[in-house]
């Protein structure tokens, strides 16, 4: 059961970083995710 949510997580590093071409790219995604996690906590 511990495989599911690995792979789910997995799948969605693998989609995140192939969405990005570069670097710089994947460095704001991580901070465009930052901001939104912030949003959401209400900071």
């Amino acid at each position: 059961m511990k495989r599911i949510p690995l792979l789910v997580l997995s799948l969605i590093a693998l989609f995140s970083l192939c969405a990005c071409n570069t670097i710089a790219g994947v460095g704001k995604d991580l901070e465009k995710g930052g901001e939104e996690i912030q949003k959401a906590t209400g900071k």
